[in-house]
């Protein structure tokens, strides 16, 4: 079978499951703008990137990112319309909905089946936005997300079939489409993370950390910002170092902002927080972004991870530090909660209580023994729920029921080592 998929940034969310297609003799294609990671014998097409929003006095009012969506929609459907003519003719087309990619995959190939991937839709209530509770959504917010979702409806009223992650990402779509909207992650390789009592970690100054070492404390995002609680990780890792000089605070992260705003006066959030601070520095290390086995690594030899989040879309680090058996200590946000259960599997304190935070972390490293039955839980959770080869499994059922024929199946065994 030929899949083509759709992706701005390369393969992302899709690249386990282009990478078991190929193995078991499928022909894939990527249709996107840029390559996140090279998987030999993929067909990768590229079109041309679109320049970012524009402001127009021609234009309306909030119209410069549905108008950036239309035309990154109408240059991958340019790209699809020359593959059809040199009779490259997916089978199926799996796409990010997102950015406009999906708006005219169907009027270009009406007869082929397409799924798409559907990862957030934009609410003025009940997600990210207004969840700070200094930061209300005004009119123009809740007019300006409204607009946001163009593109996402536009690819929904014309596709077969959805694909969300998390149950609470799928309820955020309009209730007349979930019923075409599957979940399903896209899996964590169980056996590639996985505890080792026996991991290390060099940092860049020569010390090692592992066993017999300072307790180690993690927190993990692509960029230290709000949306993931870098704020009150940071604050809750200052009180606790004051009762606990010998604790090690990792935080593994960019110094950008892929969510929200950047902080006042501009710069990193990183410094913005330190600046008012009290915190040793012997007692921080900010290694910025890692290479995934060191982050793996981290995991591995954590006495607790932190994952704060605004409700919004779950990050696969939170699901990787549990395959890792690391007692993770989360946010009671959604999806956060569809995952973890207080006491059972993890621990949840209030998003903006740092002194609750603080306290959970204090208890893990005064006691980790009583800890690892959750640990343990942890990981049982993802190998029951996340596990890569059940998630691919489900996967290509889809596939092959929308494409109504049969895929070439690989024996996936999760030692194939496929990292996300």
């Amino acid at each position: 079978m030929h899949v083509a998929f759709v992706h701005r940034r390369g393969f992302g969310q899709f690249a386990a499951l282009a990478t078991q297609l190929l193995r078991a003799g499928n022909e894939v294609s990527l249709i996107t703008e840029t390559i996140d990671q090279k998987i030999p014998s993929v067909r990768v097409v590229r079109h041309r990137a679109e320049a970012g929003p524009r402001a127009s006095p021609q234009m309306a009012r909030y119209m410069g990112i549905p108008d950036h969506h239309t035309r990154i929609g109408h240059r991958v459907a340019e790209t699809f319309d020359a593959m059809v003519r040199q009779g490259l003719v997916p089978d199926i087309v799996v796409g990010h909905i997102g950015w406009g990619s999906m708006m005219f995959v169907k009027d270009v190939l009406p007869q082929v089946p397409a799924l798409g991937y559907c990862e957030f839709f934009y609410r003025s209530e009940g997600a990210d936005i207004g969840f700070a509770p200094d930061d209300p959504p005004d009119l123009e917010t809740r007019k300006r997300l409204r607009l946001r979702n163009i593109a996402q409806l536009v690819t929904l009223e014309a596709i077969e079939a959805g694909i969300s992650p998390t149950h609470w990402q799928k309820g955020l779509y309009p209730a007349d489409v979930r019923e075409r909207i599957t979940v399903c992650h896209e899996g964590i390789d169980t056996a590639r993370f996985r505890p080792d009592p026996a991991a290390s970690v060099r940092l860049p100054d020569g010390r090692v950390l592992g066993a017999g070492g300072p307790p180690v404390v993690t927190f993990a995002a692509r960029d230290l910002e709000p949306y993931r609680g870098f704020p009150q990780a940071l604050e809750a890792a200052a009180k606790v170092v004051r009762a606990r000089p010998d604790v090690l605070f990792v935080f593994v992260g960019g110094d950008g902002t892929s969510y929200g705003m950047p902080p006042p006066g501009g710069g990193s959030w990183r410094d913005h927080l330190l600046a008012s601070l009290d915190m040793p520095q012997e007692n921080i290390v900010f290694p910025g972004v890692v290479p995934h086995p060191v982050l793996r690594q981290l995991f591995q030899i954590s006495a607790a991870h932190l994952y704060l989040t605004y409700p919004f879309v779950l990050s696969w680090s939170v699901l990787e530090a549990m395959a890792c058996g690391a007692l993770v200590i989360g946010s009671d946000t959604a999806p956060v909660k569809e995952v973890i259960r207080d006491g059972q599997n993890g621990l949840l304190v209030p998003f903006f209580d740092t002194d609750a935070l603080a306290e959970a972390i204090l208890g893990a490293l005064k006691d980790p023994e009583s800890h690892l039955g959750m640990r343990a839980a942890a990981r049982r959770t993802v190998e029951r729920r996340f596990r890569l080869d059940r998630c691919l499994g489900l996967q290509q059922d889809m596939i092959e029921n929308l494409a109504g024929k049969s895929l070439h199946r690989h024996a996936q065994t999760e030692s194939d080592g496929v990292l996300l």
